[in-house]
């Protein structure tokens, strides 16, 4: 039995990666470090509860002492690290958190794990050859595009807000270790992922919950922030071939080709509540739809091209935003008016 650590777990895309993972990798003991902090929730992880092959341990990525015993005990053999603060918000209003969490956790795991799998620089400990450390990041740490183009792998990094900043750093840290000590790591940088379980303060959680309660839908500035959508299964499916597949030291960017502007979504769900969970005054939800002062330093566009990660290990979303959105409201639906 190979013995993993998952960061972040029970976070948003953790908590979809963790059962994905275990039903299709049945040599695998998933052992699951989360802080638990508002953004992560246990039962995010109902599914996978008492399952043989899965251990939640409550901590801090940054914790040196606990980081390190849980190496010990378990002899980890690879590392997928989500863990992070992301609301881009709360990075505006409270960065610290952000640098202590992004940078201080991902150099803690990444030093922890080189001390593990290797005797120095270069040479792998006997035994440790397939340790792999997977670095989970986001589209945001390239910046922001204009009216046309596409983020690649090689696109300058540019990031404009505190979170992304902490992001930018930990992939260069990342990309250090493996320059540096030869470690054999992988990252993905991913756009803006949809879908069960995301947390409520996030666009779409945010657009039904506010719709369903007949609250103003807030939307910052004009409404037309254009993101690249990628359903978060797609994104677990991807993550794991990138750990699996992908050339040590190569980063990897993971995008849904579904790029829809800010205004597009809130109506589209409005339409689709509409038909699923109609007002009882017969009128639309999209007459909820409320602007509101723009957030400081928002980024007008990302979109990413995920050309390396379809081309080199075959990958391809197998939701459109279309048929994604519909099982992401039936979700929501389900879980707000239980």
């Amino acid at each position: 039995m190979k013995h993993i650590l998952v960061t972040g777990g029970a976070g948003f895309i953790g908590a979809n990666f963790i059962p994905y993972y275990l039903e299709t990798h049945e040599d695998i003991f998933i052992h699951n470090l989360d802080k638990l902090t508002y953004a992560g929730d246990v039962a995010n992880l109902g599914e996978v509860e008492g399952h043989s092959r899965y251990e939640l341990i409550e901590g801090d990525v940054a914790d040196r002492a606990l980081v390190e015993s849980i190496f010990q005990k378990h002899d980890i053999r690879g590392v997928f690290h989500f863990a992070a603060e992301s609301h881009v918000d709360n990075s505006i209003t409270g960065p610290e958190v952000f640098i202590v969490t992004n940078v201080n956790g991902t150099f803690t795991l990444l030093d922890v794990a080189y001390k593990h799998w290797m005797e120095k620089p270069f040479t792998v400990k006997s035994g440790y050859e397939d340790c792999r450390f997977h670095h989970i990041s986001t589209d945001e740490v390239y910046g922001t595009l204009g009216a046309t183009g596409l983020f690649t792998e090689s696109t300058p990094y540019a990031p404009n807000s505190p979170y992304s900043a902490s992001k930018a750093a930990s992939d260069m840290i990342v990309r250090a270790y493996h320059h540096t000590y030869g470690m054999n790591v992988t990252t993905s940088n991913c756009s803006n992922n949809y879908g069960p379980k995301q947390h409520d303060e996030k666009l779409i959680p945010t657009i039904i919950r506010k719709a369903l309660s007949l609250q103003p839908i807030p939307i910052y500035g004009d409404g037309k922030n254009v993101r690249d959508w990628l359903y978060v299964l797609d994104h677990c499916k991807g993550i794991a071939l990138v750990e699996s597949r992908g050339r040590s030291g190569e980063t990897y960017n993971i995008g849904g080709r579904n790029e829809r502007d800010n205004l597009f979504i809130v109506n589209h769900i409005c339409e689709l509540l509409d038909a699923k969970a109609p007002r009882a005054d017969g009128q639309s939800y999209a007459d909820l739809i409320t602007f509101v002062t723009d957030r400081a330093g928002h980024d007008r566009r990302y979109a990413i091209d995920a050309t390396k990660l379809e081309s080199e290990l075959g990958w391809r979303a197998d939701e459109n935003f279309e048929t994604g959105i519909v099982k992401t409201v039936d979700w929501y639906l389900a879980k707000y008016r239980s």
